[in-house]
């Protein structure tokens, strides 16, 4: 299983970026899905798909993120507008068999991460 991040860079405060998350290899058919930062020794959820597709956001992020996916494309993706210099940093793909975990250490599969710059 691979889990390919891409679209990050660099944009001024009050930008746009889509992150895109492309799975190789993913053979379950339920599981949880998301973005995270600090992974994976302290992964903190950005955003996250469950297995029931019930969304969830970081506070941080409400209103600001949208997180979707293409389950013919197998690709998860992250809308972030109105970025903020605070939202700079590494942006990484996770994904577990089942339901998200309650610690998020013990997410199956993680991807390399992609870095996102935001200036103010």
């Amino acid at each position: 299983v691979r889990l390919v991040e891409s679209g990050g860079g660099s944009v001024d405060a009050g930008g746009s970026l889509r992150l895109s998350c492309e799975s190789f290899g993913y053979p379950y058919t339920s599981y949880c899905i998301g973005w995270f930062r600090h992974a994976p020794n302290e992964p903190e959820r950005v955003a996250s798909i469950d297995t029931d597709d019930e969304i969830v956001y970081a506070d941080s992020v409400k209103g600001r993120f949208t997180i979707s996916r293409d389950k013919a494309k197998h690709t998860l993706y992250l809308q972030m507008d109105k970025l903020k210099p605070e939202d700079s940093g590494m942006f990484y793909c996770g994904s577990h068999r089942g339901n998200c975990p309650l610690r998020l250490t013990t997410m199956d599969y993680w991807g390399k991460g992609i870095l996102v710059t935001i200036s103010s």
